[in-house]
């Protein structure tokens, strides 16, 4: 599972249907949603 900072819960959790993307300057990317919360959540770098 891929990890990331939660805005909401303000804690590093586990991302939920993590799935790697492209912005628009072309780095990668990783959106998800917060395993606690729901809320969604951004990384940028590649899948780890």
């Amino acid at each position: 599972m891929v990890k990331g900072f939660c805005m909401k819960c303000r804690v590093k959790t586990e991302m939920k249907d993590a799935k790697a993307g492209k912005m628009k300057n072309g780095r990668d990317c990783v959106k998800g949603v917060c395993s606690k919360c729901g809320t969604k959540m951004f990384k940028i770098g590649k899948m780890e």
